[in-house]
């Protein structure tokens, strides 16, 4: 099926890293250890969560919603937005168009 967007996927990809950044527990969805994720220098962890980013955009196209650390990242067709949500609070918005 696949998410349609009308922005550059580049700048889709951006805003969405610097929104998965906040979460908490994010290397577990990569299947790092906390200490590994320790180890890595920042521009390790922004390479990273930017792999993250991609792999969840290209995923929400097959699966709705996802969980990354103790977050829901969800994607909403109508709105065209990605939405990631911490518990009943909504943390951010990323537009696709």
């Amino acid at each position: 099926m696949g998410i349609k967007f009308g922005r550059e996927y580049r700048d889709i990809i951006e805003d969405f890293t610097d929104a998965l950044q906040g979460i908490e527990r994010c290397h577990e969805f990569l299947e790092m250890s906390a200490e590994d994720w320790g180890e890595l220098n920042e521009g390790e962890r922004k390479e990273c969560i930017k792999t993250l980013a991609d792999d969840l955009f290209y995923g929400l196209g097959t699966e709705a919603q996802m969980s990354v650390g103790d977050c829901t990242v969800t994607h909403d067709p109508k709105r065209h937005v990605i939405r990631i949500d911490q518990g009943e609070a909504l943390t951010r918005v990323i537009h696709l168009v």
